[in-house]
């Protein structure tokens, strides 16, 4: 199931949402626990049992981190913890790419391919799993509290609004919201507004931008036209589609009395890579940062320690991404400038006093550096992300091709120009203002977002089946 179904809009929602309330407070756990579950099931009922067991046994770790009052058997409790998740995350999400990548090997060598069982990759797990090995580290180090009450527990790492594709939420920022949250018509109500504009980010803009990313990328040898087009196309999808989740699973939070941390924060208009990556997915970036590159020792043993520890955080952020080798070399190439910021000591606010003018070079070159990675990020192999380069280049030609011309007509192209002016001056604007978009409420704003949600509506319902991208990871 997702949000952006009508079974979700008109069914599991408002039916979730009037059982949650009509519950008592001490209920409200268990209501969570189930729907969850459910909204899980919806699209496999077998794989409950890894996300349950998973659950289970981080809760039983972190009892035993505790009872043995954070001695060395505690730390062998924590490792024992951290081997187990990542065992389920490689055995469900690595096992396949690395027969794969066994077999390519053994191929050019001359031998036969290892037959190998194909395993399912759960949606989410990549999640569920940070979770987990963040909490268990988190209690190891007396940073949150160890969960007494396990339906609470059960309720934070299946909490179904970011199940699937995050936030990756800390159970040290939420426990207390178990204990005790507010219920308000003002909170639902900016909940609402909050779903109902990542919504609209879907379906209007994410949604219908990707069809010239699709027929872009689908094409054999793109004209410089071609492949900048769809480069800038999958660019404004990729960030429409998941600030939409973002915004859709921190609106339903909110209707439910839950706080979760922002995700975004207008990314493309970062001046650096460092700052890029302080915008963008900022629950993913800090999570690698406290529980990955702090541990390989940070900034704490030298310059070329550093450099390296970026370069490794970031290579093994884009594994975690997925099972492809377009996933580790483009986790490379942010690892790359990183440590190339670091050694030239760029700082991410050291362009607030320069000349407009290198605020505004700063800004077009890192735009840059991102879409040339999302290239590599967004296509099905090595291969096909040269192609793409070449046709950025200009190696098959400059103009637009005939077989891609068709696709430059009516609703895409308006959604991929009006997606770069939202961008690129919504911040501004804001800056000015003083405010959030994403924030505001009134009548007004509401009515124009009811407007915008029922439009999306009346589209999602005469168009295919568009998952988030972010499912796949």
């Amino acid at each position: 199931m997702v949000f952006s179904s009508n079974i979700f809009l008109f069914c599991f929602l408002p039916l979730f949402l009037a059982i949650y309330y009509l519950v008592p407070f001490r209920h409200k756990s268990f209501v969570i626990l189930i729907g969850s579950l459910i909204f899980y099931a919806w699209w496999r009922v077998d794989f409950l049992a890894l996300i349950f067991g998973i659950t289970l046994l981080n809760h039983w770790v972190a009892v035993r981190i505790v009872a043995n009052n954070w001695t060395v058997r505690s730390r062998q409790w924590l490792q024992f913890g951290v081997v187990c998740n990542l065992l389920a995350l490689g055995l469900f999400k690595y096992f396949n790419f690395g027969v794969d990548s066994m077999n390519i090997l053994l191929e050019q060598m001359g031998v036969g391919p290892f037959e190998a069982m194909h395993i399912i990759l759960p949606i989410g797990i990549s999640f569920h799993v940070f979770q987990s090995i963040s909490f268990i580290i988190d209690v190891y180090r007396k940073d949150a509290p160890p969960a007494n009450n396990f339906m609470d527990f059960a309720a934070y790492t299946s909490l179904f609004p970011q199940l699937i594709a995050g936030p990756v939420l800390r159970y040290k920022d939420l426990a207390s919201q178990f204990v005790e949250r507010t219920h308000s018509l003002d909170l639902f109500s900016r909940g609402a507004y909050r779903f109902m504009l990542g919504f609209a980010k879907k379906i209007i803009i994410a949604d219908t931008v990707a069809v010239l990313a699709d027929a872009s990328f689908a094409l054999p040898n793109p004209t410089a036209a071609d492949a900048w087009i769809g480069a800038l196309a999958y660019t404004v999808q990729l960030y429409f589609d998941f600030t939409a989740y973002s915004d859709m699973a921190i609106g339903i939070a909110m209707m439910m009395g839950f706080r979760f941390p922002e995700n975004f924060d207008a990314p493309y208009i970062s001046r650096s890579i460092t700052e890029f990556w302080r915008r963008w997915h900022i629950s993913l970036s800090t999570w690698l940062r406290d529980y990955l590159y702090i541990p390989l020792g940070g900034n704490r043993k030298g310059k070329v320690r550093t450099y390296i520890n970026l370069f490794l955080t970031m290579l093994l952020g884009g594994l975690w991404h997925g099972a492809n080798w377009t996933f580790v070399i483009w986790g490379a190439w942010h690892g790359a400038w990183l440590a190339i910021e670091k050694a030239l000591n760029m700082k991410p606010d050291e362009h607030a006093t320069a000349s407009r003018a290198k605020r505004v070079a700063a800004t077009v070159f890192t735009f840059f550096l991102v879409i040339m990675g999302w290239v590599m990020f967004r296509a099905t192999s090595v291969e096909k992300a040269l192609g793409m380069y070449e046709g950025m280049f200009g190696v098959n030609g400059l103009g637009i091709s005939d077989a891609f011309s068709w696709q430059l007509a009516g609703m895409p192209v308006l959604a991929l120009v009006g997606g770069l002016l939202i961008i690129f001056t919504v911040p501004y604007a804001e800056k000015r203002m003083g405010s959030k978009i994403r924030d505001l409420h009134g009548f007004v704003p509401h009515m124009i977002m009811i407007a915008l949600f029922i439009l999306s509506v009346l589209k999602l319902s005469f168009q295919s089946y568009s998952p988030f991208l972010y499912f796949q990871f």
